[in-house]
Order: structure tokens, then C-alpha cells, then sequence
């Protein structure tokens, strides 16, 4: 722990002061950075005040229900989010959640951590998925800091790697005081490299626990012909509006709905639509799209739920690259055909139980996407997939939050939390 911290202190002030500088001159510069993130300007809380942190965009956007939970269940308490990107942040604000904030996440040095600590004082931290970060958990254990760990994911190689330093894997996991492991075997790992079995919660797979928020649509495209590209990554733009274009030569009723992961990309890819000779309009605009607008360039944060709502057909991206694709549980949610390309590592489980089940598509490249865009687009066969879709993942579980809920209820009132048997 102490050469951790040494490491730490030494080289994350220069290395964000510098990683300021390159962004500045990417025309992507942070505001508010580098003061955020060493928490040098921390607010003082009026009020007992919760932390939650989530890496980015996908965690945060699986624990929205959580965190509306949390709110709803304790009306006197704020609570502060906090994330390691700027379109996290902005996320949660777009939100637009009484008493909650949200800012960019302390570095984890101790002289950053120290200062976040002392000027919110939190009553509890709770860490969405992966989040564990020595120097933030020793301090909130050394001050009786309840830290509690929400759909938590280890895999084989992560618990390799944490096994190597096992004091300081022992000191991190053994601290923690409620974890739920989002699949058996990440809990057996958690177990094996110091958790206490006792602090070990059912498994709560956020993600599957996900409910569609219904809303009217905003777009006068009709849903079965309209196809959603859903957090697209550089590279994959390229390809499906290449496929879309295509499809399109056959079938003009078509419309694309692009929502690229990091809305900062708009001018890139608009870039691209433009290029591919397609007529298009852009949500950070104000701009409507009427009859004659093929591309929607949905380029806002908080909005996903319009564009599933609005797609009867979605391709799932970072799939097409080597960033293992994004969740399938919102597009099944919103009863939205599934299409995707060939790496889903990071949900792997359920979407090979939607192929046992054969309610999603899987695509190689822009002859198969295009093929498969022309195909599903039948209200009938976009139907049948939903449904399918809907049974292989099990639907939302309304009660899956309560075991948190109740040891984070516990853990406010000084209790040990209760501890309910894992389950897979």
C-alpha cells in the first residue's frame, strides 16, 4: 500500500496536468479537470450526503434505477455521483434528479481522496461494477465509511492480476462492507481473494435489471422501418451507414437513427453522413427531422430510451471492434429487434442466451448488416424476435434492488447489513 501510494502521488498530478494539455489541444479540454479531479474546489455538503461512483457512461446508465431508489427511499439524503469521464458526468446531470450532483471522480492519490472526504464527509460510498480503488477504500474503512459494491464483475484474468499482490488485495476486497457480485463466479472470486462471506450479497446483475422508461415518440419515422444504431465507436459509423445506404437503395422507406457513444464525435460524424450522401438532421441542433430527413444524428446524452422507444430494429455497437459490445438488455426492454457484430464479451452470457433461443442476429460487417437491416424490417418477424428476446433474458426484475437497498438501509443506521444467501 505504501508504494502505491508513493507511485500514485509522484506521477498522477503531472500526468493529468498533462492529459489536460493534450485534450485542450484535441479541442476536447475538461472544465473543471484537473480541479476536480485532484479535488482541489470540493463543495461543502449541507446534509448527510451519499457517494456513488461509476466508471462511465454504461455503468452509471445501469444504476439510474439504484440511484432513483436510493432518492426515493431517503428523502433527506443528496447524493453525489461521481464518474471518470466528462459524458458520465453529464449523463447523470442530464438526469435531472432532485438532490442529486455530479462531477468528475478524486484521483486516487491520498492527498486527493483526503481532501474529496473531508469537505463531503459521506455517510456511505456505494462503487457500481468494477471500482475498486485502494487509496478511496482505505481512507473511507480508516474514517467507518461504509463502502458497498453493486453488481460487482471480476473475471478470471482480473482475479490473476489481483491475486499477485494479495496483501493489498486482502486490505481492498476484505474492507468492503456489502458486495453483490453480478454473476456466481465473480462472487466465488471475490470470496477467494479476501471477501468475507458473510459481507457477500445475492448476485444482481444491474444491467438485467434494467426497466424501459415509456415515452411518446418524438420522431415521425414509423418504428418498423426505422433501424437504431445504438453508442456507435469510431470505425463503426463508417460501416453502418455504408450498410444502411444500401439497404436503403431497396427499401426507401427506411430511416437511421445514429446515437454515437460520445456525443463530442457529432462534427466527425457528420462528417460522415454527409459523405455517404445522406440527408440528415441533428438532436443537438434543435433540429426536427421531417420527411425527407434519412439520418437522425442523435448526438445528446440521457436520451437513449427515445431512440430504443423509436427503433424496431437496433444494432448494438461496440460489437464491430475490439471493445466487446454493449448491453442487449435496454433494446430488449423496448421490444427492439436485436442485431450485433462478433465481439459481445463484455455480456457474453446473455447474448448467447439469446441465440439459444435465436432472438438476436449477428452480423461480420456491411453486407451483413445491410442483408439483415432489409430483412427485419417486418413489424411481424421484429415481433416474434421481441418476444423471444424478452424470454431468453428474463425481463426486468422489479425486486432485484431490494437485498441492496436493504443493507445500504442497514449500513446508514450503523448496522451490520444483512446478508442474504448468494444465489446464482
Amino acid at each position: 500500500m505504501f508504494l502505491y501510494r508513493l507511485i500514485l502521488t509522484l506521477l498522477a498530478p503531472p500526468a493529468l496536468v498533462l492529459r489536460q494539455l493534450v485534450l485542450a489541444l484535441r479541442g476536447r479540454a475538461e472544465p473543471g479537470g484537473i480541479a476536480q479531479r485532484l479535488a482541489l474546489s470540493v463543495p461543502r455538503a449541507n446534509g448527510p450526503v451519499l457517494w456513488l461512483h461509476a466508471a462511465s457512461n454504461g455503468e452509471l446508465a445501469s444504476a439510474r434505477g439504484a440511484v432513483a431508489a436510493i432518492l426515493g427511499r431517503h428523502p433527506d439524503l443528496g447524493v453525489v455521483v461521481t464518474t471518470n469521464s466528462l459524458t458520465g458526468r453529464a449523463l447523470a446531470e442530464s438526469w435531472a434528479l432532485p438532490r442529486l450532483t455530479a462531477r468528475l471522480a478524486p484521483a486516487d492519490t491520498p492527498g486527493a481522496v483526503r481532501r474529496f472526504l473531508d469537505a463531503l464527509r459521506p455517510v456511505a460510498l456505494v462503487v457500481v461494477e468494477n471500482e475498486l480503488w485502494p487509496e478511496r477504500l482505505a481512507r473511507c474503512a480508516s474514517r467507518g465509511i461504509p463502502v458497498l459494491v453493486l453488481g460487482a464483475r471480476m473475471s478470471a484474468g482480473s482475479s490473476r492480476n489481483w491475486a499477485r499482490f494479495r496483501k493489498l488485495a486482502a486490505r481492498v476486497i476484505g474492507s468492503l462492507s456489502w458486495l453483490s457480485a453480478q454473476d456466481a463466479d465473480s462472487a466465488r472470486r471475490f470470496v477467494a481473494l479476501g471477501l468475507a462471506e458473510t459481507r457477500l450479497g445475492p448476485v444482481i446483475n444491474l444491467k438485467a435489471a434494467f426497466a424501459a422508461a415509456r415515452q411518446a415518440s418524438v420522431l415521425p419515422f414509423p418504428r418498423p422501418d426505422t433501424v437504431l444504431a445504438a453508442s456507435t465507436h469510431p470505425g463503426e459509423e463508417a460501416v453502418v451507414l455504408a450498410a444502411f445506404r444500401a439497404a436503403r437503395a431497396q427499401n426507401p422507406a427506411l430511416r437511421l437513427i445514429l446515437a454515437p457513444r460520445h456525443p463530442r464525435r457529432s462534427a466527425e460524424i457528420a462528417r460522415l453522413i454527409t459523405g455517404a450522401g445522406l440527408a440528415f438532421a441533428t438532436r443537438s441542433k434543435g433540429e426536427a427531422p421531417d420527411a425527407d430527413t434519412q439520418v437522425y444524428l442523435a448526438d445528446t446524452m440521457g436520451e437513449m430510451d427515445l431512440w430504443y422507444a423509436a427503433a424496431g430494429m437496433t444494432f448494438v455497437a461496440g460489437s464491430l471492434s475490439d471493445l466487446g459490445g454493449h448491453t442487449p438488455y435496454e433494446p430488449a426492454a423496448h421490444g427492439s429487434a436485436i442485431l450485433h457484430g462478433p465481439d459481445v464479451a463484455n455480456s457474453a452470457p446473455a447474448y448467447a442466451a439469446l441465440h439459444a433461443a435465436g432472438a438476436a442476429v449477428r452480423v461480420a460487417g456491411t453486407e451483413d448488416l445491410a442483408r439483415e437491416i432489409l430483412r427485419l424490417a417486418d413489424p411481424a418477424l421484429q415481433a416474434r424476435l421481441a418476444e423471444k428476446a424478452r424470454t431468453a433474458l428474463g425481463g426486468a426484475d422489479p425486486d432485484a434492488l431490494a437485498p441492496f437497498l436493504a443493507a445500504l438501509d442497514a449500513a446508514l443506521c450503523g448496522k451490520t447489513p444483512d446478508v442474504h444467501p448468494a444465489r446464482t
